[in-house]
């Protein structure tokens, strides 16, 4: 027998509201538990329902409270590493931003908690539909975020927690927004079963194991790969950090000195980070003379990070594929340069609010609108620099220019040796599988590895450590369908969550009521 709830009744919260703060803190703390460098990614589970428990029967004012205590809790601890070099202010800010999106979109979900019974009346169609609108909500909440203001800050995002679970091989099938979507929805199911006492203990534990088992079942996604490059990536070991005191040219004579120690290594190409050169080739001919004696020793092309300046008061990141003789014949400019550490977004408002801060960032980078590949003798590589590798975008348009591997550059000397390098790198290992492309992450001081299509590590270099890495990476041209389906999945899974919001909206009793006292008009 199925209860039929009050079409009316309020839905109760489950716990007193100084139990739900505490509860969406602890909430929080699990969350980030789940990624690295704890990395203990079923826990990320536990802290996604410890927030939605503690949204249950919540009004917005409360809901807000409550989602605001649980993204700080989250946003405070996983994105800690920004205070290393640019101190409290910075990272409390962001912090507090995504906290307040975090909140907005507690909101959302409480109110589809709160009406959801008064929509959706019959208990088995509520068990269906409503972990699907509350996973919607998240992952609408995650997408938006990721893309805006400024670009957006794609970090946080649940799917990155699983980089080495069982679930990873998901985003070949579904995407970094799809398999957020399912983890959301496993939990806000198996929540809605443990409140369905309608439902026999039997039954629900039923459905509640095959749940777990069909989420656990897809098969892995087979990464056809057709051939290999040999790779070799330079991780020279220096400090390359924004206040960095090192003299002109450090980072550049690191590099050099590291790639000596190979120069009679037979490859088809060599990849050095992001700003492995800090003198620009273009410009400085020791940085050119360096490069063209490499390349020609080493009879390969070189694909090396630096700074351009190619007009007055125009910066770009940029990366350059150089060869000997010839100089730089393809270059890519970053596409999603980091706002407050590459550029002041209303640099004169910010100026006058914190102005010793906002001064510590000497030059905007532009946005880059080059393609995403460089053709290295044959060899379609897409081209990443720092946090391009976390936006879906950019990954989308090297696939979609031909990438047949996707060569990472970073620079992670900003933040020493915290979880940012590792956060970073779990990203490039998802983006691997989601794209069926092998990675070459390489970075200025670590964490560096190449990553094969199935996420499997190919080599790595110990973080913090000078030294490099040679091995034939597996290059591949068929799209995932993941890659094919683009980003509609993502659409396809916030428009669930949203027109579930809007049916709570339209579904809601006080408004049909109002609709049927509302007079009539010939």
């Amino acid at each position: 027998m199925h209860v039929v709830p009050s079409i009316g009744a309020r839905v109760r919260p489950v716990m007193p509201f100084w139990l739900a703060l505490l509860t969406a803190a602890a909430g929080g703390v699990a969350l980030d538990t789940g990624f690295p460098d704890k990395n203990i990614w079923p826990v990320t589970f536990v802290g996604i329902g410890l927030v939605l428990v503690s949204l249950i029967g919540r009004r917005a004012s409360g809901a807000f409270l409550v989602g605001l205590v649980g993204g700080f809790s989250f946003w405070g601890v996983h994105i800690f590493w920004l205070t290393l070099y640019l101190g409290p202010i910075p990272w409390l800010a962001l912090a507090i931003l995504q906290s307040l999106f975090f909140a907005l979109g507690a909101v959302l979900i409480a109110v589809v908690y709160g009406r959801a019974p008064g929509t959706w009346p019959r208990t088995r169609i509520r068990l269906v539909m409503l972990p699907v609108v509350i996973a919607g909500l998240w992952t609408a909440r995650e997408a938006i975020t990721a893309v805006w203001p400024e670009g957006g800050f794609s970090w946080g995002r649940v799917v990155f927690s699983q980089s080495e679970s069982p679930y990873a091989s998901l985003v070949a099938w579904i995407g970094f927004s799809g398999l957020s979507f399912v983890m959301v929805w496993l939990v806000a199911f198996l929540i809605e079963l443990a409140r369905t006492p309608a439902v026999l203990a039997k039954t629900r534990a039923l459905w509640a194991a095959t749940a777990i088992v069909a989420t656990l079942a897809v098969p892995a996604w087979y990464a056809p790969t057709e051939g290999s490059s040999r790779i070799a990536a330079v991780q020279g070991n220096t400090d390359a950090s924004l206040f960095s005191e090192r003299a002109a040219g450090d980072v550049l004579s690191d590099q050099t000195a590291e790639t000596l120690k190979i120069l009679d290594q037979k490859v088809d190409m060599v990849v050095w980070p992001e700003n492995g050169s800090d003198l620009d080739p273009a410009r400085s001919t020791l940085a050119a003379n360096q490069l063209d004696y490499l390349s020609e020793t080493m009879n390969a092309p070189f694909v090396v990070g630096t700074i351009t300046n190619p007009s007055t008061n125009t910066y770009f990141n940029t990366s350059l594929l150089w060869k000997a003789g010839s100089g730089a014949v393809d270059y890519y400019d970053k596409r999603h340069p980091v706002p407050f550490a590459e550029y002041m977004p209303a640099r004169a408002v910010f100026r006058a609010i914190v102005p010793d801060l906002v001064d510590l960032v000497t030059r905007d980078y532009a946005k880059g609108t080059t393609d995403t590949v460089f053709d290295i003798d044959g060899v379609v590589a897409g081209i990443s620099i720092c946090f391009d590798i976390t936006d879906d975008a950019v990954a989308r348009a090297m696939v979609g220019d031909g990438a047949e591997v996707i060569l990472a550059q970073t620079n992670n000397a900003d933040f020493g040796k915290t979880d940012e390098n590792l956060q970073q790198l779990a990203i490039a290992r998802l983006r691997a599988i989601e794209t069926g492309r092998s990675v070459v992450n390489i970075s200025t001081v670590g964490t560096s590895a190449i990553i094969a299509p199935d996420g499997a590590s190919i080599a790595a270099i110990r973080p913090y450590e000078a030294g490099s890495m040679i091995a034939d990476v597996p290059l591949a041209s068929q799209d995932s369908p993941a890659t094919r389906l683009g980003g509609g999945i993502e659409l396809v899974a916030s428009g669930l969550g949203l027109a579930g919001l809007a049916l709570t909206w339209a579904a809601h009793p006080s408004r049909r009521r109002a609709q049927r006292q509302a007079p009539r008009t010939s």
